[in-house]
């Protein structure tokens, strides 16, 4: 096995260096392939920052929106539809409002039906009581109720406004088996009609 030494090493070395220096040829393909090293080089290495600071410039949609350009205005357009969701957002929460009396007046009506369950009525009769003032989405949930369960059999109250908006009343009636809080909510093609109903806290 040969062994290597830093002459053997330096000798490698300076035939390497000196390879150019042989001939014109030898200069001319150095030259050559230095020059299209140095093209290659000068022309990666600008756009590996650019492409690392585009993603920032993209991500910063609030300070970009005056400057030009297709990432501004990209920015710009962001920064349009993030105000335009914030300025209709506030119109989606009801608005406080006194309560409406034909609210309160299906919340006593429903919790009068409710508490109207003589022995020998079916579940089925029960149902036809309260579908006048309930809602499409809230009767089969009460389907699922049996009239003997409840513990009323008469309304000893008016109905008393809890919360109330521009498109639901919360109310409590009194009964002689306790509290029952009402939610009557407005529909758009039956008016007011109860959606839930619990015991009051």
């Amino acid at each position: 096995m040969p062994i290597r030494t830093n002459r053997g090493r330096s000798a490698v070395y300076r035939k390497l260096w000196g390879w150019p220096l042989r001939s014109p040829r030898h200069l001319i393909t150095f030259v050559i392939i230095v020059v299209a090293l140095g093209i290659v080089v000068a022309t990666v290495i600008p756009k590996a920052p650019s492409s690392g600071t585009a993603q920032p410039a993209g991500d910063t949609t609030t300070d970009s929106a005056g400057a030009t350009g297709s990432s501004s205005g990209q920015s710009a357009t962001t920064t349009t539809t993030t105000a335009q969701t914030r300025l209709t957002s506030p119109l989606l929460n009801p608005t406080p409002a006194p309560p409406s009396p034909q609210a309160l007046d299906v919340a006593l009506k429903w919790v009068k039906a409710w508490v109207n369950h003589p022995a020998g009525i079916t579940a089925q009769q029960w149902l036809d009581q309260l579908k006048p003032y309930t809602t499409d989405e809230f009767l089969p949930q009460m389907g699922s109720v049996d009239p003997a369960n409840v513990p009323a059999t008469k309304v000893t109250g008016a109905a008393v406004s809890v919360d109330s908006t521009t498109s639901s009343v919360v109310a409590d009636v009194s009964t002689d088996g306790g509290t029952i809080q009402v939610t009557v909510i407005t529909t758009p093609s039956q008016g007011w009609r109860v959606s839930k109903y619990d015991k009051a806290g």
